[in-house]
C-alpha cells in the first residue's frame, strides 16, 4: 500500500471541506485547517511521522481548543507550552460575534484539551515520548455554531447535511490510518468510536476501542478523568 504523507492528504481536503454548505440552523462554520493551517501543518510535521501504536480519534474542534489553535483538543496553553507549537492563525472570513478566533491570545480554557494533554504530560513527560506511540486526530475538522452561539456537534446536524461531510472525514481518517499504521484506533467517546468503526471496518488487522471523553459535561470525567483513561487503555491492551 502506498505510504500517505499526512500534510499532503490533509491539505488536499481543505478546499473540498470549505466548499460544503450547511442548513440555516448552522449560523457559522469554522474551518481551522484553513485559517490555522500554519500551526496544524507544524503539528503534522513534528508529530505525525512514523508508525503509531494507537490513534486517538476525537469528534470535532472545540470552540476554545482546535478552533483557536488548529490542533486537536488544542487548549491554548498546552499547545504553546507543552507541544511547543507556533505559527500564524488568521481570522476566519465569517465569525460568530460570541465566538471570535483569537488564536494564542484566547484566554478561555478548553477543559477537554487541558485534560487530554495534561494526561499525556503526566504519563509521558515529553511530547516526543507520547507521540512515539500515540497520535491524536479529530474525525471532523469543522466546528459548527448556532445562531445563539451554542456549539453544534456533527451528530446534532441533520443527516442530509452530513453525508458529504462524513465522506470527506472518512477519507481523511482512512488516509491518516494508512500513513500511521496504528495497531488500534481508539475513539474518544462513543461518536468517534462509531465513526471510526464505520469508516475503517473494512481494513484488515485494525482493532477498535474507546476511552471516555474528557468533556466537562461528563460527571464521570469531572470526578477524575485520568484514572478512567488509564483503566480503559489497560483493558484494551495498551500499556502505560
Amino acid at each position: 500500500m502506498r505510504r500517505m504523507v499526512l500534510e499532503a492528504v490533509t491539505r488536499a481536503l481543505i478546499a473540498p471541506l470549505g466548499n460544503l454548505r450547511f442548513p440555516a440552523s448552522v449560523a457559522c462554520v469554522y474551518h481551522p485547517l484553513e485559517y490555522a493551517w500554519d500551526v496544524h501543518r507544524s503539528y503534522l510535521e513534528r508529530f505525525g511521522r512514523g508508525h503509531k501504536e494507537a490513534l486517538l480519534v476525537g469528534m470535532n474542534p472545540g470552540p476554545f481548543g482546535m478552533v483557536q489553535t488548529g490542533v486537536p483538543f488544542g487548549e491554548v496553553e498546552a499547545v504553546r507550552s507543552w507541544l511547543g507549537l507556533r505559527g500564524e492563525i488568521r481570522r476566519p472570513v465569517h465569525e460568530h460575534p460570541q465566538r471570535p478566533v483569537l488564536g494564542f491570545s484566547c484566554t478561555r480554557c478548553e477543559v477537554s484539551g487541558k485534560r487530554m494533554w495534561g494526561w499525556a504530560a503526566h504519563r509521558f513527560v515529553t511530547p516526543s515520548r507520547f507521540f512515539r506511540r500515540f497520535f491524536v486526530h479529530n474525525y471532523c475538522p469543522l466546528a459548527f455554531v448556532a445562531e445563539s452561539g451554542a456549539n453544534l456537534t456533527p451528530d446534532k446536524l441533520p443527516s442530509a447535511a452530513t453525508s458529504e461531510l462524513y465522506r470527506l472525514c472518512d477519507r481523511l481518517l482512512q488516509q491518516t490510518v494508512e500513513s500511521l499504521r496504528p495497531q488500534i484506533v481508539i475513539g474518544v467517546g462513543a461518536f468517534a468510536e462509531a465513526q471510526a468503526r464505520r469508516a475503517l471496518g473494512h481494513l484488515p488487522g485494525v482493532r477498535f476501542g474507546r476511552i471516555p471523553h474528557p468533556s466537562p459535561a461528563s460527571p464521570l470525567a469531572n470526578r477524575g478523568w485520568e484514572p478512567l483513561v488509564d483503566a480503559a487503555l489497560l483493558e484494551l491492551g495498551v500499556a502505560m
